[in-house]
């Protein structure tokens, strides 16, 4: 491998080790008997507390077993957890879910019964930390209409992802439709004390997104779901039963900032975008490169994306002749689903760069934080000047894996595929351009 695209490989793994969740939270947060110290403020707490987890998530597993770790000696805890995968060391008093992602299965709802149910044995004595990271909307629903079946439930969540509606469109149709996101979690805990502890892989600002804000106040409305309805020609596709529900108007509108819920319940962000540009920017100026972040690029189509980062880096060396330059970019492009193959966004945004930078001292990389990239076993994919030449030679075509959504087989035939198995992570996708020698 050339040295700048193995240098690239193993600034996005310094980047993953230097977000290691257990060790960020020994670092940040401190569990004593009659307190909780979170990086923003303490927590007072009743000594004889009682202590219950609620974990969902890409992260849920890494982020129990860093709170785990840090409980007072003796103290026992219990509690739900629900992740994509099964637990490696299960810790005694919690059950477990392996729930659906990007759409819910049984094991969606069944743990969100589960934590409804811990949820309700909750006092002024209690105190729930919500453990919140990325994928939690599916991997734990459970609808408001008591008439809606698991079918019914894949189906909304099927006609949410492919109606063509932004990400913040169908969050705020999952909170107005889920009995735990939009704030009804903290509803369901009563009066106890409610920490919740993030991994965020959306844009700072909106972390009523994350996982569909179960805690936090909902800052959309009903009229805000209707209007949606109405853009993408959504009412048709959803259950019968769910239709009939709200056109009898039965629907509830969300808790909002005020609520008595909120009043003893607290957010406390532990690891975001700062983190994710904070280490990898550390590591690429360790190797001697003058770096830039820009997160302009959220929600680009990948096309559009490429060209202006890749321009963006241009401009950077411009500014800096003779010097070793990297542009960082962090979140999420879009790349719809065309063809029958196997990738994600981030190789899909890797695989339009190489003819771009084809002949060229450049390298590219970008892969996801939670090491899965789409339908693939990859995080993502790297390429560079000689990427194009060296395909060609293997008869192996960008435009047409491109267009076959097929990046993943394109990379791995160049070994150039970013390979790490599920990171128990889950901040944003990193991309890095880079200058070579």
């Amino acid at each position: 491998m050339p040295p700048t695209k193995q240098l690239a490989r193993e600034v996005f793994l310094r980047t993953l080790r230097s977000i290691d969740i257990p060790a960020v939270m020994a670092e940040r947060i401190e569990l004593a008997a009659n307190r909780v110290v979170l990086p923003d403020r303490i927590i007072e707490v009743h000594k004889d507390a009682r202590w219950l987890i609620a974990a969902m998530g890409k992260a849920a597993h890494a982020m129990v077993h860093g709170l785990v770790a840090l409980l007072p000696a003796g103290t026992s805890v219990r509690g739900i957890v629900c992740a994509p995968t099964p637990p490696v060391m299960p810790h005694p008093g919690l059950e477990y879910f392996v729930g659906g992602h990007p759409i819910p299965n049984q094991d969606s709802w069944r743990s969100a019964e589960a934590i409804l149910r811990l949820l309700s044995e909750s006092d002024a004595h209690t105190v729930v930390f919500f453990l919140i990271s990325g994928g939690a909307s599916a991997l734990v629903e459970r609808p408001l209409d008591a008439s809606m079946t698991f079918e019914d439930l894949q189906q909304v969540n099927r006609a949410l992802v492919t109606c063509g509606a932004p990400i913040d469109a169908i969050n705020t149709v999952r909170r107005h439709l889920s009995a735990i996101k939009g704030g009804r979690l903290a509803l369901a805990a009563g009066p106890a004390t409610k920490i919740t502890i993030a991994v965020t892989d959306v844009p700072s600002g909106k972390e009523a997104a994350l996982a569909s804000g179960p805690t936090l106040p909902d800052p959309t409305t009903i009229a805000n779901v209707e209007t949606i309805f109405s853009e993408v020609n959504l009412k048709p596709r959803l259950p019968t039963s769910l239709r009939n529900w709200l056109d009898a108007g039965r629907m509830p509108e969300t808790p909002k900032p005020g609520h008595p819920a909120f009043a003893n319940a607290h957010f406390s962000l532990l690891l975001g975008m700062d983190d994710l540009f904070h280490a990898s920017h550390r590591s690429l100026e360790a190797y001697g490169y003058l770096c830039c972040c820009d997160n302009a690029t959220d929600d680009w189509p990948v096309e559009k994306a490429a060209d202006y980062l890749l321009g963006q880096l241009d401009w950077w060396q411009r500014e800096n002749p003779g010097q070793r330059v990297a542009l960082i970019a962090d979140g999420e492009v879009s790349s719809p689903v065309t063809g029958s193959g196997v990738g994600g966004r981030n190789s899909a945004f890797v695989l339009c760069c190489v003819e771009k930078i084809a002949g060229r001292n450049l390298v590219v990389l970008s892969a996801g934080t939670d090491g899965i990239d789409g339908n693939s076993p990859a995080a993502g994919a790297l390429a560079d000047g000689d990427t194009l030449a060296r395909a060609r030679s293997l008869g192996l075509h960008p435009g047409a894996a491109f267009r076959q959504n097929d990046a993943y087989n394109f990379f791995a035939g160049l070994e150039d595929a970013i390979v790490t198995g599920p990171t128990g992570n889950n901040l944003r996708d990193l991309r890095i351009l880079m200058t070579a020698p």
